[in-house]
């Protein structure tokens, strides 16, 4: 009789395993090396706010990406139970009940703003988008506060009736904005991607 294969690999796939060889602690790094590759956001030497840095992949990439001249500052919910690069520094908070104290621990004058948050779903579509946009809205509220003049922002988002709202948000707060949806992302995933180019 053949055995059901054990729960915890039921989302394995190329990229899982991909993650897995190269020592990244999620499949996730590749939809920002996809978005990267496109839009060449985070530049060498730069300064990256990493929102949700759980499990730490994106911390990782960025690092290596902004090189020793660079700086990347992760915040998160969880604790990270990685060794970080020497380039990097996480702090452990809820993004929406931060306050002015840790946003002056984590100072300003980023260049962007990256943000791969998401709700623990419920398997309600409509309640995991609204959690989404809460998210979203308090990503936004940060990069407003600590982006430099003509800084970008990144930001996943889960497609629902607020979609169009925030991404009015985004138009209003950036020069440009575009909407990305990497290859990674799960077939049955409603994330999508909005940048926003160009803090006005």
């Amino acid at each position: 009789m053949k055995r059901l294969s054990p729960k915890a690999n039921r989302w394995e796939d190329h990229y899982s395993r991909l993650a897995k060889k190269e020592n990244y602690p999620a499949r996730s790094v590749y939809k920002l090396q996809e978005l990267q590759s496109r839009y060449k956001l985070i530049k060498k030497g730069g300064r990256v706010l990493d929102l949700g840095c759980y499990p730490g992949s994106w911390t990782i990439y960025a690092s290596d990406l902004v090189g020793q001249k660079g700086t990347v500052v992760g915040i998160d919910l969880k604790k990270l139970d990685i060794k970080i690069p020497s380039n990097a520094l996480v702090y452990q908070c809820d993004i929406l009940n931060i306050d002015n104290s840790m946003l002056l621990s984590i100072g300003n004058k980023f260049d962007i703003v990256i943000s791969d948050m998401a709700p623990a779903t419920t398997g309600n579509k409509s309640v995991d988008a609204v959690r989404s946009y809460d998210l979203c809205l308090a990503a936004l509220d940060v990069a407003n506060n600590v982006l430099l003049h003509n800084g970008s922002f990144l930001c996943k988002i889960f497609q629902g009736e607020d979609f169009n709202k925030f991404l009015e948000m985004v138009k209003a707060a950036f020069n440009t904005y575009k909407i990305f949806k990497p290859q990674s992302s799960r077939k049955l995933s409603k994330e999508i991607y909005i940048i926003g180019l160009g803090k006005k």
